[in-house]
């Protein structure tokens, strides 16, 4: 049979009267066959199906013994019709051929084939590939990545990371120079006046401005100077004053000279170190005072200032201890310093104001209230200029923005810290401006070191739960904020290696 013959049987079987037709006569044979067999209720059921409308179940029946019996027939006649069999048996159209194939379609399906068997690139190809790509982009090996090949040669991985990587790239990467809060990184060291300790309360604790040299002064009548290397802390040079209970002891701008005074005496003496000679100065003309204790040196060396009874302040010369002029404030005044360039100078009173002085022109520039305070007792300005602390009887310190303090009348603090219950006592900035050490010397272990900008303590000092510092009595850091040294009532200056900082 060929294609024309079979297609127009398909059709002829697939017509509805012809499938009618041919139903009523295989139903007709089928009752025949049962009626000769007894199966009457059978018959009857197809005939009652037929009469009483099962006709669209019957054909959908008829359709499919039809297409089977189709199915067969075809099969049968001709078994080697690939396509025929596939679009009766599977009803799956066949796959078409292409008219022509590309070249390049073929080498993509190579690609692909190959790149899913290699779907991890090695290593060395990759980085090949992406260091191309970058010196593409960039025109060429930039500058800083020649020389790190070049000096990576005889150094290990870690030394070119630390050392050559983070330099070389600039801001882009770089160590952290800032100091972290939360915990500070210190060793307690040998007492930095270990050499010779004292039998009594120390009240001063300074480091040279420019040697490695820390002055320890007390009630025990002398001023020690010590060579600070954190292990011996060798003692250079003792005087000892007689009936000359030592309040205060600084260093001048140049460190050359040292200035100490005592309590219930207006003597003050000046320790000339180049010439080895102490200098009594027995009074200062012009300068009306029963006694003199707390005094400030000037950072430019120019100048000494008093801190008077009645609200006065005196200005002296460094350099002949002479009056040059006294300024008043309101109230007493409990603390004062000096900016760190010698123009201005910060006084806080025992009625809780603070008050900003021009040494040039001698005149007011501001006065202020320190929030919340009604006594002041001490203050300090950050060397760089930026903060000023101001400490009060109840405990508190409160950190101003320095620009505040010029402009307006009640700043508000950017920060009031309360750790302290009594009395500060002592407050000094680190030279980095990143440490506030605040202490008391009514308590024991009331000493706390501020984080700067955060305006957060360090937890890890003093040791919780452990004495350590006792009653501190003056606190400073060293030029570099290597070390920090406390004075205490136990007649020791004790001493600690800061980690962060690496120079003394």
């Amino acid at each position: 049979m060929d294609n024309t013959s079979r297609k127009k049987a398909v059709k002829r079987v697939q017509d509805p009267d012809v499938r009618k037709q041919r139903f009523e006569k295989d139903n007709v044979k089928k009752l025949k066959h049962l009626s000769a067999l007894g199966e009457k209720e059978a018959s009857e059921k197809i005939l009652e199906n037929m009469v009483f409308g099962a006709e669209d179940e019957l054909l959908e029946r008829l359709n499919e013994e039809h297409e089977d019996h189709v199915s067969r027939m075809l099969l049968e006649e001709d078994s080697s019709d690939a396509e025929v069999e596939t679009e009766v048996k599977l009803k799956v159209p066949p796959v078409k051929k292409a008219v022509w194939e590309d070249e390049d379609d073929i080498s993509e399906e190579e690609d692909t084939v190959k790149g899913e068997s290699e779907k991890i690139p090695s290593k060395e190809k990759l980085q090949k590939k992406l260091k191309e790509q970058f010196q593409q982009a960039m025109g060429g090996t930039p500058l800083w990545a020649e020389e790190g090949l070049k000096k990576t040669k005889g150094q290990t991985k870690t030394d070119y990371e630390d050392e050559n990587l983070l330099c070389s790239t600039g801001n882009f990467v770089a160590l952290s120079e800032s100091l972290p809060k939360g915990t500070i990184q210190m060793k307690s060291c040998l007492d930095a006046n270990n050499d010779r300790l004292s039998n009594s309360k120390l009240s001063t604790v300074q480091f040279h401005p420019s040697a490695q040299v820390v002055m320890t002064a007390g009630f025990d009548q002398s001023i020690s100077l010590f060579q600070v290397d954190g292990k011996s802390n060798l003692k250079i040079q003792s005087i000892f004053l007689e009936k000359f209970p030592v309040v205060k002891a600084r260093f001048n701008a140049d460190g050359e000279q040292v200035v100490a005074t005592s309590i219930h005496n207006k003597l003050f003496y000046v320790y000339d170190m180049m010439e080895g000679r102490i200098v009594p100065i027995k009074a200062v003309r012009g300068l009306a005072e029963k006694k003199i204790e707390q005094f400030e040196v000037s950072p430019d060396g120019m100048f000494l200032l008093i801190i008077g009874t009645s609200g006065y302040l005196h200005l002296l010369t460094m350099k002949t201890k002479e009056l040059i002029c006294s300024m008043k404030i309101d109230g007493e005044v409990t603390g004062a310093t000096f900016s760190l360039d010698g123009t201005k100078i910060y006084a806080c009173s025992d009625e809780g104001e603070v008050f900003i002085w021009d040494v040039k022109s001698r005149t007011c520039l501001n006065r202020l209230t320190d929030d919340g305070s009604l006594k002041g007792t001490s203050i300090a300005v950050s060397r760089n200029g930026q903060y000023l602390a101001c400490g009060s009887q109840s405990g508190v310190v409160n950190i101003y923005s320095h620009d505040a303090c010029l402009k307006e009348s009640t700043p508000k603090p950017l920060k009031s810290v309360m750790n302290l219950l009594t009395p500060v006592t002592s407050l000094c900035f680190n030279p980095t401006n990143e440490i506030l050490a605040i202490a008391s010397s009514a308590t024991e272990e009331a000493i706390k070191l501020v984080h700067i900008p955060s305006f957060t303590t360090f937890s890890n000092y003093p040791v919780f739960r452990r004495k350590t510092v006792y009653f501190p009595q003056c606190v400073d850091f060293s030029p570099n904020s290597g070390f920090f040294s406390v004075a205490n009532n136990k007649g020791k200056a004790l001493l600690y290696r800061l980690n962060h900082y690496k120079d003394f």
